[in-house]
């Protein structure tokens, strides 16, 4: 979006736009689809996943969409903006799900060509570790973390996220048992507290207990957790 100082956000375009179905994602485990939404002659594509194209899962319940509005709303109380502007849309052409800002990236570039030929991105995988690590991401694959143009980046994915027993499986190991900056879990600390309700009300009471237990528990150890057991990774991993 090429937006001037009276133009609409992307929040706004995405809340409010007329959409466009443009066509489904391959190889997407939950039926996905790339839309095109316009608002005030403003326009942008966007990822929307429907409930009703969620495949039934065991350990979580249809509604998949709310936890990824609730990782958005999380990603902007911390002031990281690691996770693409990300609304709830009940008119969609598949009904009620999440609408993404799509964010354009080098399909090349993931977690793993990020480590080992980025290392100026290093600090940013860090935080977003440690994002994963507040929000129990059951699901980061390498190829959900995106490098935009700007150097910058982004997660996405966040559907298997905020369960309140432990499900973390993620394919970021590299800084483990490395101490987590200061600055982190300074920015991090509130939620020991309390729990924005903007994020709550998208979470059952017992998985935004367990958000509180999980932050608490960073802030006493202060170190990225390892994985003794060598399981704690998503397949595929890209």
């Amino acid at each position: 979006m090429n937006r001037g100082s009276s133009s609409p956000s992307a929040d706004q375009v995405l809340r409010y736009g007329d959409i466009e179905l443009l066509g489904q994602l391959a190889n997407s485990s939950n039926e996905t689809f790339l839309i095109e939404a316009t608002h005030c002659d403003e326009q942008c594509w966007a990822i929307y996943k429907p409930e009703l194209g969620e495949r039934p899962l065991m350990d979580f319940e249809p509604g998949l969409y709310r936890r990824e509005r609730a990782a958005f709303l999380l990603s902007e109380t911390l002031g990281w903006q690691i996770v693409p502007t990300t609304v709830v849309r009940d008119d969609g052409p598949f009904g009620i799900g999440s609408l993404q800002l799509f964010i354009d990236h080098d399909p090349t570039e993931h977690f793993f060509t990020l480590l080992a030929q980025q290392p100026e991105t290093h600090d940013q995988l860090r935080r977003l570790a440690l994002f994963d690590l507040v929000i129990n991401n059951a699901d980061r694959k390498a190829g959900h973390v995106l490098y935009d143009a700007m150097g910058r980046i982004w997660g996405i994915d966040h559907g298997l996220s905020f369960a309140a027993p432990l499900k973390l499986r993620t394919v970021i190991w590299e800084f483990a048992d490395e101490m987590i900056a200061p600055a982190l879990l300074e920015e991090i600390a509130p939620l020991a507290e309390a729990v924005p309700e903007n994020i709550a009300e998208q979470l059952t009471w017992q998985e935004t207990d367990a958000l509180q237990d999980r932050v608490q528990g960073l802030l006493f150890a202060k170190r990225y957790p390892d994985d003794p057991t060598g399981m704690r990774i998503p397949w595929p991993l890209v």
